[in-house]
């Protein structure tokens, strides 16, 4: 599975003009789930980005949690994060999870988010997404259970 982890001050998703979640200070995470991927990297990489000290403590060090600020996840689905770019112009997304594995890991890895968080929002796997937010730092983060 990857990650990229945003510390963000506000995030949102929009999907046909409506937004469909949102939250405040937290992370936005953009979550691409591979082809071999299981449930167990799924808890691992929970694990990782709920224990992360990324976010600002009152001297401006980054040195607390999301769980120490109560901080809020927006969790997105996002296939491209497996796209091999190393032949010719278009990407190959062959290594992404098939949508009925990928679908299934993600709505595992937002139900783990959602028993340590208290604010969870999400977008909608598949679908057509804006997404906006302001990234606190800016702060961005990839996380990758092959190397975790």
């Amino acid at each position: 599975m990857r990650a990229v982890v945003q510390r963000v001050t506000r995030a949102s998703v929009t999907i046909d003009g409506e937004v469909t979640g949102s939250i405040g200070q937290g992370y936005l995470v953009l979550l691409g789930v591979g082809a071999d991927d299981t449930r167990a990297e799924a808890d691992r990489l929970w694990k990782k980005l709920f224990g992360l000290r990324i976010m600002e403590d009152e001297d401006g060090k980054t040195n607390r949690s999301i769980d120490d600020v109560g901080g809020e996840v927006l969790v997105v689905s996002q296939f491209t994060l497996f796209a091999d770019c190393r032949r010719g112009r278009r990407p190959s997304f062959t290594a992404a999870g098939d949508p009925a594995h990928a679908n299934e890991l993600y709505e595992y890895f937002v139900q783990l988010a959602r028993q340590d968080v208290s604010r969870v929002a999400t977008g909608t796997f598949g679908a057509n997404m804006q997404v906006e937010l302001v990234n606190d730092g800016p702060f961005t983060i990839v996380l990758d259970t092959d190397t975790l």
